[in-house]
């Protein structure tokens, strides 16, 4: 979960799984942190619905171990 200024600079950093709170500094988030927004479209049952939620690492992690098929992993290149 994320909240902005009114300025729309990042202000807080929630995880929604366990609830901890995020290392956010001058608006940029300083550690590890999962990210989604997703619309859902015409064919969900959700259609029309845009989902926003943040996961801290460790529950990242503890999601992906519960997956049958791994995701796919590849080294990034460049950091920007």
């Amino acid at each position: 979960m994320r909240k902005y200024q009114e300025s729309g600079k990042l202000e807080t950093v929630i995880c929604n799984g366990c609830g901890k709170k995020l290392v956010v500094e001058r608006g940029i988030l300083r550690e590890g942190g999962f990210s989604v927004n997703y619309p859902w479209d015409y064919f969900s049952e959700k259609d029309g619905e845009v989902h926003h939620w943040d996961l801290c690492e460790a529950c990242y992690d503890r999601l992906i171990r519960q997956f049958r098929i791994a995701p796919e992993i590849e080294e990034a290149v460049e950091f920007i």
